[in-house]
Order: C-alpha cells, then structure tokens, then sequence
C-alpha cells in the first residue's frame, strides 16, 4: 500500500500483503528447508515485501548518485514517507526550515550494512552515514532543517511506537513544537531470517495467525510509516487537520524474566494501566485494543492474559471491545510494528469500522475469553462515533523486553467557522497551483489531481475552496509549476487533461521559475474612476481580512462625515450615493487598502508603491508614511474640498494635489510625503 487510502483499503477488504520472497532479494530455493534445524537455512519462504526498494529520486532530496548508492534503504524510504507525511499535514517547507521540529524514528535491523562493509577495498567516505541508524533521524533533520531533537530508537519489535511515546514527551517538554515520529523496516538479507528460524520464531507456511489455535510463528514484514504530532492547542490554533489524539501513552521493561526474549505478563499489565493513567481514561471506555499479537504461541497468551487483567472486566450493557492486530494482513514490521498498529488505529477511529482480524480460525487453547468483553473480529466490525468518545488501546513489546503502550482517542469535532455554500460554487473561480522539483512530476502530480477532482465532482463531497486552499498554502512549492482556474470539480480535472494533452487553454499557465534575485512587486492605486456599484461587496462577505479593513475604515470615517462606509458598500444603485465626490474617494481608499492588506495576509508584500491622484493617499498609509487614522483624515479633507470646488456633488473638474490638501490639515505637514 503505497498511502494510507491503499492501506485502508487493504485492511477494509480483508487483505494481507503477504507473497514469496522475490528473486531481486535472494534466491529463497537457496536458502530455504522445511527442517529450521538445517545449517544456513531458513523454514519459511515468504514475507511481506515492498516493491521498488532500490528507487529512489536522488535529486528531489539534493543526494549526489555516489552517497545515494551508499545509503540504506532504510534511510531513502523513511525520507520519501516522511515527505509525503508533511505534505499529508500541510507542513510547508517555510514553515519547518529552521523550527523546533523533532524526528523519533525507530529502526532495528542493518542488513544493508554487509554489502556497504564486505569488501574493505570498496568503503567510502559515505559508507558510515549510509548505514548508521542514527543518520535514519539525522539525515532528514539536516536535509529540512530541523532543528529539535533528532531520535533513532532501537527497543526491536517495539521501537517505532516507543519512538512516537519520546515525541509525546518532547512535545509535552517543550522540546520540539512539532515533531516526526515512526519506524522502518527492510528485509535486504537473508541472514536475519535464518537466525529468526533458529530461534523458532517463523511461521513455516508465512502468516501471522494471531490469538489461533494453529498459531506458529510469524512472518517478517516491510515497511515505513510517519505522523506527525502537535499539542492539540497548537494544532488547532493553526488549523491542522487532526486525524486523532494521542491521550497517553507509557514505556517500561521486562527485566528478569524467564528469558532474555520472554515476555512477563507483570510488565505488560503495568505499562498497560500507567498509559491509561497517564490518559486519564478508564479501561471500560476502551472499545479497540489493537495487540502485539505475533502469533506465537508463547506471546499470544501471555499477552491476552495481561489485557484480560486490565482491560476485560465486564462491562456495563454488556459493551464488547474489539482485539485484532495489523500483524495477520502485514506480517511482522519490527522497528516499524508499532507505527503500523497506531495508523491502522487512527484509520479506524477515522472511519469508524474495525477491519477483520485475518488467519483466525479457532482460540488458541491456551487463551480464555470467557467473561470478558473481548471479541476477535472476523469480518467488517462497525465502531461509529455517539455521545461518547471512542477509544483504543495500541501494543507493542520488543524481544529486548521493552514494552510500550497507547492509549488513542477519536479526534475532536471540526469547527465550522463558515458553511460552504455548494449552490454557489460554480459562479467563483477557484485557482488551483500545482508544483514540482521536475517536468516529469509536474505531469505526475497533474494526473494525481485530476484523478482525484474527477472522484470528488462525483460525490465524494470534498469542498473545492479546501482543495485549491490546501494546494496553494499548506504545500510547498517548487520550481516547475501550473496554475489553473475554474469553477468547479470538473472544470479543473477538465483544465488538468488539457495539460496533460499540450492542449493550450484560457485560465492556464505553466511554467519553470528560474533560479535567482526575484522580480521586485510594485502595487499601483489607482485615482477616481475606477468605481462601480457593488464593488467590494462580495470580497466583505467572504473575506475576513478585507472587511475586518474596511470596518477600520468606517469607525475612522464616522468622525469625519456624516455617511456609513458599510452602508454605502451594500446599497444597491438607486439608493447610492457614488457619484458624490465626497463619498466616492473615502470608499475607493478604503477599498484599495483593504485590498492591500488582503494581499499581505497572503503574503505578497510589495517593495514599493505608487499612486495617482486621489491613489497617493492610499499608497502614503501602505507605506507607512500616514497611520490610517491620518490617511482617512487627508481623503475625507480632499474629497471634501473637491467637492466644494465643483460647487455640487457631482464629478469635479478640478483635481486638489496631496500637496495641497496637506495645507488643510495644520499640524500634519511633517507626516505626509
């Protein structure tokens, strides 16, 4: 699953992502034995495999080819997820360069180590960054400029959800006001899986069958996953889409156990019930537990012992909570386990269905669900939201004995400051800017959206202002760009197949932005004459900024005249007074200055200014040269004394300079240039 949609479409279904191992890892007729004890060999024949591992776009990231060669996979993939995580957020690149920005990434396994390593002849400079751990953090830190704490954690199996606890705690601390947090996981060798089959832990027929009376073993599994965190309060005060709150969340060890690889089911019940108490929730709220649950036949019970000590005391109504793991679709992650079990939490609290739990055929003998609210899901589980919020406990243990636990909550309702009005959508024009670092993902990225306005002009409901609202100012934007305008879904994915065809259409425009000193931005205001009834109304409705500058201006003006700005604004054209040269120039300044500031809350902020006639007024306040207050004075005292030139209301034939209508205000000579 190459995004989260894929990925829940796969849980969905009912999928798993299992196959052999492909011959572009190794020869697995080489190296397998159905007998685990056979010298060099491994007893199973299968995992669950990325695909195009050895791709990578090196110059998006700015590697050179020879220290991309050098660099675990590990690290190229964790840097593609990570990317995609932002863009995914709406973190911009101007917002992240330079910030307090943490990275908790957990990573365990080295295989790629041995090829940089095994010919001594052949090591590089670049062949210790390629393949420390540490550089999985460090390196995307350094290529955004991150400059909070940067984390690579290795705790084995529980190593990405104990990477994401360390950023809750950052966050909490301080530390870092956003951070990345995940894990990644590799299969480049076969040794690792001959050691695990020593051990006994692989599954010969390659599933995961958790919490099963057949269960076996496990499979290995690939993969890479990244989110990114806030405190809810910054979050929400910036705007962020939350997928779902971390409410807490707690790590501790096994200690002496059994065995150094054995699980202690006394730890896992304690680190269970301090991440609910760090939650502050209590375990009958607790609806999902989504489990370690490697299918081993040791594990499993230990496991459901300790959930069942915690979580399954009955209940009132009988109310059941539901026990799966993402291991029977994905196989085992290891570093990336955790990571795994926590997106497909949130895809669940998000859409509020529990995906089947795979490969469960009949309870393992050793486990009792007996007067318990547990239930293993076998098919498409509904969990939707109600009057009380929904929560589900996420596990992860590492053979090391590091044990983690969170506790997630359903992410809080969105706040509708403003309905879209579909019925209106298709008279505004909407601009949608698309950017890349090449021509090629330009036209990638094109295909992608028009894919994707096509599915949401046909019901999907997303709203066209979020769309091109997000593509314009929560993305980053890159050298090779396209901008297109349309009013609706279909317009734009109609406009979007254009440019895909060469086809050359009004209201797109693509190009290369060069390297270099930009251009300088001159704003231009205009004299009288510009005008027309209705001007400004609609930008008063749906733009905060410019009325919030208009409304200024009206309070500034009360003192000076007798009319209402606002009223004048909305009035229709039989009741408007715009050919009174006294009305006219205070309701054309104040309308180019609340244009001014509509552009600078976009942030276009122009390296000069220039006016004509009555216009000199409005740019003297954009540039600071007069407060506002002094700029409504000066048009109010020249509109005044035009109109007292041309003897009545009507267009004046005589035009006053800002010179001369200085003169009229005693004691401003020194302000006004």
């Amino acid at each position: 699953a190459k995004d989260p949609e894929e990925f829940w479409q796969l849980l969905r279904d009912g999928r798993d992502a299992i196959s052999e191992v492909p011959a572009d890892r190794w020869d697995v007729d080489a190296f397998y034995d159905p007998d685990p004890a056979v010298p060099g060999k491994m007893n199973t024949r299968w995992g669950g495999f990325l695909e195009q591992v050895d791709q990578f776009d090196l110059q998006f990231f700015g590697i050179s080819p020879r220290e991309a060669a050098c660099m675990d996979p590990q690290q190229r993939l964790l840097l593609e997820v990570a990317w995609e995580a932002l863009e995914d957020a709406g973190q911009t690149l101007d917002c992240l360069a330079g910030s307090q920005t943490g990275v908790f990434v957990g990573v365990c396994n080295g295989d790629y180590v041995w090829r940089d390593f095994a010919d001594a002849a052949c090591i590089d400079a670049y062949a210790s960054t390629g393949t420390s751990h540490s550089i999985v953090a460090g390196r995307l830190s350094y290529l955004l400029d991150l400059r909070g704490p940067s984390i690579a954690v290795d705790t084995a199996c529980s190593s990405s959800l104990v990477a994401v606890h360390l950023a809750c705690q950052s966050l909490l601390n301080q530390e870092c006001n956003r951070a990345l947090a995940g894990g990644v996981n590799l299969m480049l060798s076969p040794l690792p899986t001959i050691s695990l089959s020593k051990v006994g832990m692989m599954a010969p027929d390659g599933r995961c069958k958790t919490f099963d009376a057949h269960a076996d073993g496990y499979v290995r599994g690939e993969g890479c996953g990244v989110v990114v965190l806030k405190r809810l309060s910054d979050a929400q005060s910036d705007g962020d889409s939350i997928l779902a709150l971390i409410r807490g969340s707690a790590v501790n060890q096994d200690g002496h156990s059994t065995g150094l690889t054995a699980p202690n089911v006394l730890s896992q019940q304690a680190v269970i019930r301090q991440a609910l108490d760090n939650a502050g929730v209590m375990p009958s709220q607790v609806t999902c537990v989504e489990a370690h649950g490697t299918g081993t036949s040791l594990g499993d019970p230990i496991e459901v012992e300790a959930l069942t000590e915690v979580y399954g005391r009955p209940r009132a109504e009988e109310e059941l909570c539901a026990l799966g793991s993402v291991k029977t679709n994905i196989g085992h992650l290891e570093g990336a386990a955790g990571i795994a079990g926590l997106i497909k939490a949130i895809l669940s609290l998000q859409h509020e269905v529990i995906p089947p739990h795979l490969n469960f055929k009949g309870l393992n003998p050793h486990i009792s669900l007996e007067n318990t609210p547990f239930v293993i899901p076998t098919e498409l589980r509904s969990w939707p939201s109600g009057t009380e919020r929904r929560y589900a406990g996420l596990s992860s243990f590492g053979f090391s004995g590091t044990n983690a636990h969170m506790v997630l909550e359903e992410a809080p309702p969105i706040p509708m400051a403003r309905l879209h009005k579909e019925e209106s959508a298709r008279s505004e024009a909407y601009l949608l800017p698309l950017s890349a670092r090449s021509p090629e993902a330009l036209r990638a990225l094109a295909r992608a959206y028009q894919d994707f306005l096509a599915a949401a002009g046909s019901g999907a409901g997303m709203s066209l202002q979020d769309v091109c609202y997000t593509a314009g100012v929560r993305r980053s934007h890159h050298a090779h760009r396209l901008a297109l305008v349309g009013h609706s879904h279909e317009e734009l994915a109609e406009n979007l197949g254009a440019f895909l065809h060469d086809e050359v259409r009004a209201g797109t425009s693509s190009g290369h932005r060069e390297s270099g000193p930009q251009q300088k931005l001159v704003f231009v205001f205009s004299g009288q004459g510009s005008q027309w009834v209705g001007m400004g109304r609609e930008l008063l409705e749906r733009e905060p900024v410019f009325r919030e500058t208009v409304e200024k201006c009206d309070e500034l003006l009360r003192r000076y005249a007798s009319w209402s700005l606002l009223e004048e604004l909305t009035a229709d054209e039989a009741q408007s007074r715009w050919d009174e040269i006294d009305v006219i120039q205070p309701t054309l300044f104040a309308i180019q200055v609340a244009l001014a500031s509509l552009w600078r809350s976009w942030g276009i902020e122009p390296d000069a200014v220039v006016g004509h006639s009555m216009g000199e007024v409005s740019a003297a306040y954009v540039a600071g040269v007069l407060s506002l207050d002094d700029a409504v004075r000066v048009i109010c005292r020249r509109s005044g004394l035009l109109k007292r030139t041309s003897g009545q209301g009507g267009m004046a034939t005589v035009e006053l300079s800002l010179e001369q209508a200085q003169g009229a205000l005693v004691g401003y000579e020194d302000r006004v240039s």
